[in-house]
């Protein structure tokens, strides 16, 4: 048994000529490789987590369930902060409202020539 573990051994141990060791740029190229997968793989998890996180969350504001716009206008438009509301309508105009009351706080023209818009408040 020994014998044939010693020629086992022997075979191993051999005087064969090893492989040749890697250039220095490909080392540098595999762990470029690896170094970036590692990055792409969190980065991806990181926009996932975002994602999930941002779809879950319960932090969109509240809108009237009736507004009144002025006569002839409709809305084609709007946005919505924690303190007020816009309404953009057909008639280039911006409606700023108050989120509880309602009532209008600012009005603002907007024209397509580029001139300075003319806003007016109540």
């Amino acid at each position: 048994m020994k014998l044939i573990w010693r020629l086992l051994m022997s075979d191993l141990t051999s005087d064969e000529p090893s492989p040749p060791e890697e250039p220095s740029n490909l080392r540098f190229l595999r762990l470029l490789v690896t170094t970036l997968t590692a990055v792409m793989i969190c980065g991806l998890v990181v926009i996932i987590t975002l994602l999930v996180i941002r779809l879950t969350s319960d932090t969109v504001p509240q809108l009237p369930q009736d507004i009144t716009l002025p006569k002839g206008a409709s809305a084609i438009g709007i946005t919505a902060a924690q303190d007020w509301y816009a309404i953009v309508t057909d008639d280039n105009r911006i409606l700023i409202y108050q989120q509880g009351s309602g009532a209008l706080l600012q009005t603002i023209t907007v024209s397509g020539d580029g001139a300075d818009a003319d806003q007016s408040t109540n």
